[in-house]
């Protein structure tokens, strides 16, 4: 049956993955192209047309909608394959090619055209776009390059390697221990570095401005070990605005750190002699090696884990990163762990990797393996794709091109692919399963030890036939932590194993699949449904979608609601989200990426105890995401509304949640409070966050309306882990008490007027700008939110200060900066309160917090 794409799924088949013609200027009448029709360098926006007029370079284009648009025929992108049957058959002949007599490669074009078709196997997006198309474009979604060398020369190397990789649309993970802590004595000029945390800002930089392969922009992961000395910084430079802002950043934590947080122990903080003579040419930020071999280290600070480890759950409930990787556990269930130890993971995080290691993706579309008759899976069906699948990914690693020969001298010694899955939440809909529920834990158990038992026979058998990966040595493989599992419930594996060998080091990734996902019409990755109706910002524009399974048992039963096995990400607990995380990670020999959504209310204690379940479950790693916690989404369940005057040219359009999806409807199942005078919390609140500088440094306050009258209120101020930010947030959530208790008088006028004017130790700005303390600041932030009602977009007035469009439904108060104030501003901006003196005075000088004041230093 011929596929036919529509909507957002054509535009992302044609944009991303269709084999593109280089020449645009080839374009004529009649031509299906993909035009330009919002060119925003942030957020721009792409239909599907026809063209249907061309007079030199200017061509018209009548889009699908019917609109016709005059452009340039450099805004347009044309392809040399329209429908899905084209790629597969390209896709096929390429992965086949390498099989060694035309006859194996006829067998296979037809075996790997069969799992193809339909969709049943949905290749990477790397492969999707390369193979049979460029051979200058990688087909492995993700690399590791080495840490840094610790010097200059080092470090531009570095980033040579990842700006050559990314270019050709590889995603780069790099683990920054290699470099010396800020403030380091670098000897050869007589100076001191700035740190692991600035040079990951480099590579952040450099990643924004690099396009891969002409369909996405570069994407890069960085990490830290848990006892490098800017461990602190690195957790904390992204509250900085304009940080590390191109890059996903992950803890990497030990089973010692973890031992340490939990018996409340000290830390310490180190870095190896940089004065070691084999420095330079042994150092490659392995600590455990550097120790082993007899070389010193310096110890930098000693601090309880439970400082870092509160720090990192802070930043990750404020702004859902860093993420958290278990690395020291990764590597005990790493099946390469007698030769090649993982060392960073991908951007996405679903690949650890070692050194110079690379790993090509793709992903079994679950969603079509569903007996209708039988109520069950095609475990038949399933086991043949599976098996296909297995030699279609092993066949990449002879087929793509090798930019360096340090990764292709990785790769051959240890073949390592991942297979994954999408459409597992349709899946499980079709077969009246709840997502996150006991009975979907034994499913997600049965159904994932079925795809990774036969994953694994399917590489044997290609051993068998081609060879085992050259490092396999059988006692050692199947010593792994992942072997141990497999082997103990599926002994046949570990028999075929030692019979036949192993064609690949590891075989199961989960990656997240959200383009691909979305372009073949299931849910993406191992996820939930993020909403059965919701809106989705990308490189292609603002596009709503419909869940078509959802919309499909609407029409059939208009007069009901949704059943419950019908759920979405915001309606489930995040502990439901670890737990199908923790079944599914143990049949996954490689790494899950995976989201834990929580809501706007979820607290800083609630997220300790989700990182601490995802740890004693065995997950490999963790990221959450409060919802709300950043200013732009990529996926929302409210619609954009074009502002006014072209602000739309300038910010993203707010993006927060809205009762017009059946996704966000259900009352929150984490509070129940017994009062019946105070109201509680919706699901979804509306409001505006409020930018003010206040004499702690720059507040966001965010005020949402329950009932068109101010109910709650969140504050954000200071660095994470200060006493500013446990006293705002305290302020703020004694003030939503308040807000929310009864129904006498108007709450906000008299909160305001108990705040407004509270004085402390400073001030900041003048006249009506004049800010006195945090307090004043909400004060005035509630004084604004009465005056201007709920329609901010058309806000317009001036009320003394400066008006900026917002990132986050939201109006942004700031306060006229002269060059005192801006002197003020630079000076208090990580002020915190002094213990000795009690003034705010307490800044970070040469990594210790030492009071402007009185003198009194933490550290002494």
């Amino acid at each position: 049956m011929k596929q036919r794409l529509e909507g957002l799924s054509e535009k992302i088949f044609l944009d991303r993955y269709a084999w593109k013609d280089a020449d645009s200027n080839n374009a004529k009448v009649g031509d299906v192209v993909l035009v330009l029709t919002k060119d925003d360098p942030k957020f721009p926006t792409k239909e599907v047309g026809e063209v249907v007029k061309r007079e030199g370079r200017q061509i018209t284009v009548k889009t699908r909608s019917g609109e016709l648009v005059e452009t340039d025929v450099e805004k347009v992108t044309l392809n040399i394959e329209k429908t899905p049957e084209e790629m597969w058959d390209r896709l096929a002949k390429a992965m086949a090619s390498v099989e060694e007599t035309p006859e194996l490669q006829q067998e296979w074009t037809e075996k790997f055209r069969y799992i193809l078709d339909d969709w049943k196997l949905v290749p990477g997006g790397r492969i999707a776009a390369g193979a049979g198309a460029s051979d200058e474009l990688t087909l492995f979604n993700c690399y590791v390059i080495p840490s840094p060398k610790d010097s200059r020369g080092g470090i531009m190397a570095t980033l040579t390697e990842m700006t050559e990789i990314m270019s050709r649309g590889g995603g780069v993970g790099i683990n920054l221990s290699s470099l010396r802590p800020r403030r380091s004595i670098v000897r050869g000029v007589n100076g001191s570095s700035s740190g692991a945390v600035s040079w990951g800002g480099l590579f952040s930089y450099t990643t924004g401005l690099i396009e891969q392969g002409g369909s996405r922009r570069g994407a890069l992961m960085l990490m830290m070990n848990d006892w490098h000395p800017d461990i602190l910084d690195f957790i904390t430079v992204k509250q900085t605005p304009g940080q590390v802002t191109n890059a996903n950043l992950s803890v990497c934590v030990s089973n010692d750190f973890m031992k340490a947080v939990k018996e409340d122990l000290d830390w310490e903080l180190v870095f190896p002699d940089t004065t070691d003579p084999e420095y330079n040419e042994v150092w490659d930020g392995d600590l455990t090696k550097w120790k082993n071999a007899g070389h010193k280290v310096v110890q930098y600070r000693t601090v309880k884990a439970r400082e870092i480890w509160h720090t990192i759950i802070e930043s990750a409930w404020k702004s859902a990163e860093p993420g958290v990787v278990f690395m020291e556990y990764y590597n005990q269930m790493s099946n390469s762990w007698y030769f090649n130890p993982i060392i960073s993971t991908n951007p996405c995080g679903e690949q650890g990797l070692p050194a110079w290691g690379v790993c090509n993706l793709s992903a079994i579309n679950l969603s079509k393996f569903y007996d209708e008759e039988k109520n069950d899976v095609d475990w038949d069906e399933l086991a043949t794709t599976t098996h296909y699948s297995v030699r279609f990914l092993d066949n990449v690693i002879n087929r793509t091109p090798y930019h360096f020969e340090e990764n292709r001298k990785n790769q051959m010694k240890e073949r390592r692919i991942g297979l994954g899955t999408m459409g597992l939440a349709e899946l499980m809909i079709k077969l009246k399963i709840r997502y996150g529920s006991p009975e979907s834990l034994e499913f997600l158990d049965k159904l994932y030890g079925f795809i990774a038992k036969e994953a694994y026979l399917a590489s044997t058998d290609i051993a068998a036939e081609k060879g085992s990966f050259p490092a396999f040595e059988a006692d050692k493989y199947l010593q792994s932590g992942f072997m141990k599992n497999m082997v103990n419930v599926y002994p046949e594996v570990g028999e075929a194993i030692r019979t036949k060998g192993m064609r690949n080091v590891t075989v199961i990734t989960q990656a997240p699949t959200g383009s691909t996902g979305t372009m073949v019409g299931t849910s993406t990755g191992i996820e939930p449904y993020f909403a059965f109706k919701y809106y989705r910002q990308s490189r292609l524009g603002f596009d709503e979608q419909f869940v078509p399974i959802a919309q499909e048992w609407l029409d059939t039963h208009p007069d009901e609601q949704l059943p419950d096995y019908f759920v979405t990400a915001m309606d489930l607990k995040a502990e439901d989200h670890i737990r199908v995380q923790a079944a599914i990670q143990r049949w996954v020999d490689s790494s899950i990426s995976k989201t834990a959504n929580c809501p706007a209310d979820f607290t800083i204690e609630d997220t300790k105890k989700l990182y601490e379940l995802a740890f004693d479950l065995g997950c490999k790693g963790v990221t959450i995401y409060r919802d709300g916690s950043r200013d732009v989404q990529v996926l929302s369940t409210e619609k954009k509304e074009d502002k006014k005057d072209g602000a739309e040219a300038k910010q993203a359009e707010p993006v927060t949640n809205s009762q017009e999806s059946v996704a966000v409807t259900a009352e929150p199942s984490q509070k129940k409070v017994v009062d019946k005078q105070y109201k509680s919390r919706p699901q979804v609140l509306r409001g505006a966050t409020y930018k003010i500088n206040t004499p702690f440094g720059m507040a966001y306050i965010t005020i949402n309306d329950l009932n068109g009258t101010p109910a709650e209120i969140f504050l954000n101020v200071g660095k994470a882990g200060s006493d500013v930010f446990a006293m705002a947030e305290a302020l703020g959530r004694v003030c939503s008490l308040f807000l929310r208790y009864g129904d006498h008088g108007n709450k906000a006028e008299l909160l305001i007027k108990h705040l407004k004017g509270i004085g402390g130790s400073g001030a900041i700005g003048f006249g009506v700008n004049r800010v006195e303390s945090i307090a004043d600041a909400v004060a005035k932030a509630l004084e604004t939110h009465l005056q201007t009602g709920v329609s901010y977009r058309d806000h317009d007035h001036n009320d003394g200060y400066d008006q900026e469009p917002a990132p986050v439904a939201a109006a942004i108060l700031e306060p006229e900066q002269g060059e005192q104030a801006h002197a003020h501003t630079h000076q208090c901006s990580s002020r915190d309160f002094c213990p000795s003196c009690g003034t705010a005075a307490l800044i970070n000088i040469e990594g210790c917090k030492t009071c402007s004041n009185c003198g009194y230093s933490k550290c002494s």
